[in-house]
């Protein structure tokens, strides 16, 4: 795996969602549009965690890209040591379903405690 991220962003109020998905495309051009999509849809739910569940509303996204096997890695780190919970909103009825969305993209997903914050991170295979 490379240890260089492909995309490295702070995520804070005001991010838009839009210009990360089209940074996304830049930097991952090699990537076949459905997996793409894919990894878009990941980053999007795991951005938008950062900005909906934590105090500070701010993190860090990072994204990592091999291609022999073809994995995107996309980490967000925030400094809330709150796990996403799966399938459970706190906002209402109409939200949370996020991580269970990430948890049928991703080949694997999950949360590391850093310091007094989390990463969360979600491994997008794009092989064929």
């Amino acid at each position: 795996m490379s240890t260089t991220p492909v995309v490295d962003l702070p995520v804070a109020p005001g991010t838009s969602i839009s210009r990360l998905r089209r940074d996304l495309t830049t930097a991952l051009s090699s990537v076949g549009e459905d997996h793409l999509y894919d990894v878009q849809l990941v980053v999007t739910e795991l951005v938008s965690n950062v900005l909906d569940h934590t105090p500070s509303r701010t993190g860090r996204l990072r994204v990592f890209h091999t291609l022999a096997p073809c994995l995107v890695v996309v980490e967000v780190h925030d400094s809330s040591p709150v796990e996403p919970v799966y399938g459970r909103s706190r906002l209402g009825e109409n939200r949370g379903r996020g991580i269970v969305v990430v948890d049928r993209i991703s080949r694997e997903w999950g949360c590391r405690v850093v310091g007094d914050g989390k990463t969360v991170f979600a491994v997008v295979d794009c092989t064929g």
